[in-house]
């Protein structure tokens, strides 16, 4: 395999890895909270950065000691991932006075939040970058051959899923900004709604699955 044709991979690799639906769950609820597109975006590359920043730390450990995660130490990431989409959408499905007082205030809402930093957005996507994505990684990076080249690999892996993310944000955004109407209002309400839970749904169906099916809490 040449060398161009690893690392194009690489990115391709990282590029279809946010598309995992407990991915697209957690950015989904991020972005049903946001007022505008571009910050819909700026939920998705957050996301996407904190996912790269934690694969660039453990695929560095990865590299220099030669080990993966342990199995139980990536099942018990597992199982808190799936509590984190329990609870975010169970944040969108709740109602709650701060966001009526949010989408009752756009104008405020655009002027205040732009200028700060999705932490929100950046801690789920380091969550989900230290939730099996290391055995990923290790799968691709049998092919390369020095720690250098494997950090490039990781670095556009990570540019793939962040891509791969703000285009997600974009579709999602779409739907909701079209929705948010005085006549569409149902409609809107009905596409959050879908969102908390699915995301609700997958979490407790990773749950079981981690921790009853595999044997977490065996």
């Amino acid at each position: 395999m040449s060398l161009p044709f690893l690392l194009l991979m690489g990115f391709l690799i990282g590029l279809k890895h946010a598309t995992e639906p407990d991915h697209l769950a957690a950015v989904a609820t991020l972005a049903s909270g946001q007022q505008t597109l571009a910050q819909t975006m700026r939920q998705g590359v957050a996301w996407g950065v904190g996912h790269t920043i934690t694969l660039m730390l453990f695929g560095g450990m990865v590299l220099v000691l030669g080990k993966s995660i342990p199995p139980s130490l990536e099942q018990a990431l597992e199982f808190a991932v799936a509590l984190m989409l329990i609870a975010l959408g169970a944040d969108v499905l709740a109602p709650s006075t701060s966001k009526a007082l949010r989408q009752s205030q756009p104008h405020t809402h655009a002027h205040v939040h732009p200028q700060r930093l999705p932490l929100r957005a950046l801690t789920v996507g380091m969550m989900h970058g230290l939730a099996g994505s290391a055995a990923l990684i290790l799968l691709s990076l049998d092919a390369v051959q020095s720690y250098g080249l494997g950090l490039v690999y990781i670095t556009l892996f990570g540019l793939g899923s962040i891509l791969g993310m703000a285009l997600f944000s974009v579709a999602i955004a779409v739907p909701l900004r079209l929705s948010a109407t005085a006549r569409l209002a149902w409609l809107h309400k009905g596409i959050t709604a879908a969102v908390g839970a699915f995301s609700c749904l997958l979490g407790i169906a990773m749950a079981w699955r981690v921790g009853i099916v595999q044997g977490l809490f065996a």
